[in-house]
Order: structure tokens, then C-alpha cells, then sequence
């Protein structure tokens, strides 16, 4: 297990090295920051002015090497809208983020698994072909399309839910609604597969013979025989709600990460867009690894390489 969790922690750190590299360079790809950060009726001087105050009038090698080793110790530079520190603010913005991913994310566990143990159960019913075409749209409609339909029915014409913002207990719903449907659809299809594969196991013929209740059979003995491939799934989806919110975050005006992306693009406010993408990247590479970790504990075979 050892071995294991050395590999997995090194090809971790490996990865954050390289998306420190990929933010600060694929930023600089655009353009000249300096031109594009200050006003177009700027004139040469004080575009100048402002290369130097910065430091990118220096060699990209050098202010990659001042920025990586500032970034190692926190600091990733000051927003140049907001005139703070660049960490800061996306911290301040990181629990309106949680938020909105774990509560999406226990809308899809609680309706696509269970969903999916049905349906598999009752393969060929019209249940089963309900579950799966709920599964086929979820993960097929845009979900910043989705998003707008639902704040024009359940926000505007029928007034059930806020329109916008963070300010009620309510207004998580009809956001994390939207976010957990790609997941829940994988969840639903991924569930409704393994039930399909172990249902006609001796264990839960068995089961059946005995006279079991359906949900004694379900919660016992099938689902936890496919708990392992939903723990990897959950664990890595969860990261991308955690990182793929920028759409709904927008459309429902959600004081989170990926609103602030959006405004940092439109302020061209380099330093707080390469804050958002290693932060963001980090978060999710370490719930990848503790995913794996955790796999691993449960599974012995897959620290063991078989």
C-alpha cells in the first residue's frame, strides 16, 4: 500500500507542476499582458510604465521562475482588479463552491443510484426505459439551456425558487439541480450496468429463493458489489462540479469560483485567472488522488497491480 500511495501522491505533484506551468504560459499565449490589461486609449508610455511596474518587461523564463516560487509559498501575486491578494479572493469564494457541489452531487447519488438499481432489476420495463432516457437527456441537455428554462418556470412564472444569488436557503436548488444531472446520469446508467452484470449471481439468486425483500437485496447484496466502481466515479465527477460550475455559476449569479472566472476573463486580470485555474486544479487532482486511495483500500487488488 505504500508503494501505491507513493506512486499515486508523485504522479499528483507531477501534475500540479504541469498545470502551473500550462497556467502561467497559456495566459501569456494571448497576448502581451501589459497591453492587454490597460485601457486601449493608454498611451505607449504608460503602457511601458505599467510593463515595468509588473515586471514583463523581464525574460519569460525569469518571471515564470519568480512566479512558481512565490506560488510554492502561497503567494500567487495581487489581483490587479481588486487590488488584494489573488489566493484570497478565491478562497473567499470557495465555500459558495462546495456548496453548490456537494449538494448537487448528493442529488445525483440519492436519485441515479438508486434509479439505476431498478431499473436494472426491472431491465426491459417501462421504468427501465423511463430511467434511461432520463439518464440519455441529462447527460445531453446544456445545462446553462436548462438553466434559463428552469428560472423562467420554477423562478419567474411560478416564483418557488430565487432567481439569482446566494441569499435564501432555497436558492442551492435549482443550481445544484442542473449540475448534478450529467452525474446522475452517469450514475443511473453506471448502476442500472452493474445490477444487470450480478443479478443472475448465485448470491443474489440465493437471495431471492430465501424470500429476501427487494430492498434488503438491493442495499446488501448488490449495491455493495458495485460500490466500488461508483466510489471512483463519484470521486472524480465530484471534481468536475467542483471545477465545471463556470455556466451555472454565471447563469444563476452564484458567488462562487466559476463566476469568478468569467469576470477575471472579462477584467483580463492575469494574475487572479492563474490563481482559479491552479487552485482549481489542485482541488481536483486531490480528490482524484484520495479517490484512488481510497479504491485502493477497499479493492486489494488494485494496490497490488492485478
Amino acid at each position: 500500500m505504500l508503494k501505491y500511495t507513493l506512486t499515486k501522491v508523485t504522479q499528483s505533484l507531477l501534475l500540479a507542476l504541469g498545470v502551473l506551468i500550462l497556467a502561467f504560459f497559456m495566459v501569456r499565449m494571448t497576448g502581451d499582458p501589459a497591453t492587454l490589461m490597460m485601457s486601449r486609449n493608454a498611451s505607449p508610455e504608460a503602457v511601458e510604465a505599467f510593463r515595468e511596474t509588473m515586471g514583463f518587461n523581464r525574460p519569460v523564463i525569469v518571471q515564470f521562475w519568480d512566479w512558481i516560487t512565490k506560488a510554492f509559498s502561497g503567494d500567487f501575486g495581487n489581483s490587479l482588479h481588486f487590488r488584494e491578494p489573488a489566493l484570497k479572493l478565491v478562497l473567499q469564494r470557495l465555500p459558495a463552491t462546495l456548496q453548490l457541489a456537494s449538494v448537487g452531487l448528493l442529488m445525483a447519488v440519492f436519485v441515479g443510484v438508486p434509479l439505476g438499481l431498478v431499473a436494472g432489476f426491472k431491465s426491459g420495463s417501462l421504468f427501465d426505459y423511463l430511467s434511461r432516457l432520463l439518464a440519455l437527456a441529462g447527460q445531453s441537455i446544456p445545462n446553462f439551456w436548462l438553466g434559463l428554462i428552469l428560472i423562467l418556470v420554477f423562478a419567474q412564472r411560478l416564483g418557488w425558487f430565487p432567481v439569482f444569488g446566494n441569499d435564501e436557503p432555497t436558492s442551492v436548488v435549482l443550481p445544484a439541480f442542473v449540475l448534478s444531472l450529467p452525474v446522475m446520469g452517469e450514475l443511473l446508467r453506471l448502476t442500472r450496468s452493474a445490477a444487470l452484470e450480478v443479478r443472475g449471481e448465485d448470491f443474489v439468486r440465493t437471495a431471492v429463493s430465501k424470500g429476501l425483500r427487494r430492498y434488503t437485496i438491493y442495499t446488501k447484496h448488490v449495491l455493495r458489489n458495485v460500490a466500488i466502481s461508483l466510489i471512483s466515479v463519484i470521486g472524480v465527477e465530484f471534481g468536475y462540479m467542483m471545477g465545471g460550475s463556470i455556466y451555472i455559476e454565471t447563469v444563476y449569479a452564484w458567488p462562487g469560483m466559476g463566476q469568478m472566472v468569467g469576470m477575471a476573463l472579462g477584467w483580463r486580470d492575469f494574475p487572479l485567472i492563474q490563481t482559479l485555474v491552479v487552485f482549481t486544479s489542485v482541488v481536483v487532482l486531490s480528490l482524484n488522488l484520495l479517490t484512488d486511495l481510497v479504491y485502493a483500500l477497499i479493492d486489494p487488488r488494485i494496490r497490488h497491480g492485478r
